[in-house]
């Protein structure tokens, strides 16, 4: 059936030529942003949200399809858009664009009606959209997904990590459209930085269309026959940047610079409408910040946590990780939530081998491609999906760590889980070793850190983050490790044991001052506390699973004892010490800190030798605290 009708192609003409005076309106009035692109791209949006399934009225339906707006900047196409569907008053957007406290922001926000992803930074739409394609698979709901992209950005790597993941996966429900009005900031695209977008996406399995992007039934065509393919399918729209005015049209200036009030009067006059300036700042002086509704992005899983694993003999925490995920997956095939785990090529290494056995469907691997992997499983997380991305520490925080920041603002639920954290890494080198994770991940507002002790924690800290919503990472070693005992010999963290997020644990009473350890380092720290003890040297030993949330009260009861010292197999700055330090200072708490940790970028060598190296083995630990006390 052909949905191109004369009837729908004037309505939209109608919509798009409102919606260009609409953009030209609000880039004036804030004397800024950008109208070129979103002029170019205006016609193609219109026409797509006339003709898919959506509800202004129910803007979180299941079934909805989904619109992904990568570039961003186009904020006034997509809000114009919005509002001639029904979203908001198109008023409110309008007079309220990039102003204080409004949800009209620069760049596209979640918490606009209508806008599924956060977006703007520039190559990282097609690998949400992918996980929202993927999301309709895993969750049994039929819906398309869309992706709109600028022609520009086609420069940046990550959408080929998309489209190869995209093709391997044959999400035949995602439909990409490239903006191609071949001008960006610098000028024309083909002198920024030369390109063939259609064989490169077509190289890497994607059926492609071209169609001219202002012709409503050429556009209605397309995007008919886009999901009749055997696989996914990118539209390369031909547009003109600054469409509908004369002379901002194939103006690379007017990507982002605004009309004055002549030039406003000139363009809508084109357009066949009069300025209503003088309307719109009365209502943007009229606007009070906050009075605007917040969108509920939590998750809500049902999972059976099972039986704990008690682990008697030395370990590493990563085999813990992966058999409590492994398990988790079996006793839990007919929970509500799905479990999902995504894999870098890493699976044998950060041992999720066993997930992967056990319910294959529900394990993806994207192969060498964290930057897409970390975005991609981020939007999973946002579809009702309990997500797990396992990595290396420095591919899971370092390398990606703009995607988690964009993960950060799109309120994502993603579980970050890492392994080969800092210098335990070993003879890997500096390159591999990660010691900045924490104070990484203490820059993301809504992100947890939980940095299990030993086996048995991390086997409870994965069955209890099941069912949390929000965003962790958590982190671990490469090595075997001790299990943590108490003084009569018993594990630490046995089968009665719960993990408490934010609370830390005394592993050994003192006086004479405390020793605050996190990650791996804690078996070396338990051992120079009971040496110490032996010597009658009793400090106590305070392990921290939560980095990011220390108790003020049991750091001011700590002071009162002495010394407070800290160690950790990460950099001294940013990690455990600074935040001892910031507690310190913010609640006027004196004493001394000693912090012991990563100085430098390390050399290759042993796990053990680098521990000697870093100083923080046992000796050293103690040669410290003898020094100090």
């Amino acid at each position: 059936m052909k949905i191109a009708t004369q009837e729908l192609i004037s309505k939209i003409s109608f919509e798009a030529n409102q919606a260009r005076k609409a953009i030209l309106h609000m880039t004036s009035l804030a004397g800024s942003g950008h109208p070129g692109g979103s002029m170019s791209s205006i016609d193609l949006l219109l026409s797509l949200y006339n003709i898919i399934h959506h509800d202004p009225a129910n803007p979180i339906m299941a079934d909805r399809d989904r619109v992904v707006v990568s570039n961003g900047h186009i904020s006034p196409a997509v809000y114009s858009a919005l509002g001639i569907m029904g979203y908001f008053n198109l008023d409110d957007a309008i007079s309220q664009f990039r102003m204080f406290g409004s949800i009209f922001e620069g760049h596209i926000e979640r918490e606009v009606p209508g806008v599924e992803w956060s977006s703007g930074n520039l190559g990282q739409g097609l690998s949400a959209g992918v996980g929202m394609a993927l999301a309709s698979r895993i969750n049994n709901i039929p819906y398309n997904v869309y992706v709109f992209l600028g022609d520009g950005e086609q420069q940046k790597g990550q959408l080929s990590e998309a489209r190869r993941f995209a093709a391997k996966y044959n999400l035949t429900n995602l439909t990409a459209i490239v903006d191609y009005n071949q001008l960006q900031i610098s000028g024309s695209i083909h002198d920024v930085m030369p390109q063939n977008i259609r064989k490169n996406w077509e190289s890497d399995g994607w059926q492609v269309i071209e169609v001219t992007g202002h012709d409503i039934y050429l556009i209605l065509s397309a995007y008919e026959s886009a999901h009749g393919f055997e696989h996914p399918t990118m539209i390369l729209a031909h547009t003109v940047m600054g469409k509908g005015v004369d002379f901002m049209e194939n103006k690379a200036k007017f990507h982002g610079s605004t009309l004055n009030e002549e030039q406003l009067e000139q363009a809508l006059k084109q357009l066949g409408g009069v300025s209503e300036l003088k309307k719109y700042r009365k209502l943007r002086s009229d606007y009070k910040p906050g009075s605007h509704q917040t969108k509920d992005f939590s998750l809500a899983p049902d999972f059976t946590c099972g039986k704990a694993v008690l682990y008697e003999s030395d370990t590493d925490c990563r085999s813990a990780w992966g058999t409590a995920i492994a398990d988790l997956a079996r006793i839990n095939t007919n929970a509500k939530t799905p479990l999902v785990v995504v894999d870098c090529d890493l699976a044998v290494s950060v041992k999720t081998d066993g997930f992967a056995a056990t319910t294959p469907d529900s394990f993806f691997e994207c192969g060498i491609m964290e930057q897409h992997a970390a975005v991609m499983s981020g939007a999973l997380s946002t579809c009702g999906i309990q997500t797990f991305w396992s990595e290396f520490g420095v591919f899971g925080m370092a390398e990606v760590y703009n995607m988690q920041r964009l993960n950060d603002i799109n309120h994502t639920n993603l579980k970050t889980v890492v392994t080969h954290v800092g210098i335990d890494v070993g003879a890997d080198g500096k390159t591999h070793q990660s010691v900045d994770y924490i104070s990484l991940a203490r820059n993301l507002f809504g992100f947890r850190v939980i940095c299990p002790a030993d086996a048995n924690q991390t086997d409870r800290v994965i069955r209890w983050l099941a069912n949390k919503p929000g965003n962790y990472l958590v982190t671990m070693g490469r090595s075997k490790l001790p299990i943590i005992r108490t003084l009569d010999g018993s594990p630490r963290y046995a089968q009665d044991y719960c993990f408490e997020y934010g609370k830390a644990d005394i592993l050994r009473d003192g006086n004479h001052g405390s020793l605050w350890v996190c990650g791996t380092p804690v078996s070396k720290a338990l051992k120079a506390v009971d040496s110490l003890r032996d010597e009658g040297i009793f400090i106590e030993l305070v392990y921290v699973s939560a980095p990011l949330h220390l108790d003020a009260k049991l750091l001011k009861s700590q002071a009162a004892k002495g010394p407070i010292f800290s160690v950790e197999d990460h950099s001294i700055h940013g990690g455990l010490g600074s935040i001892i330090a910031d507690g310190l200072a913010e609640n006027q708490i004196c004493t001394r800190l000693i912090k012991m940790g990563v100085k430098n970028y390390p050399v290759s060598g042993e796990s053990n030798e680098l521990y000697k190296w870093a100083g923080i083995d046992s000796l050293s630990i103690i040669k410290t605290i003898k020094h100090n006390l």
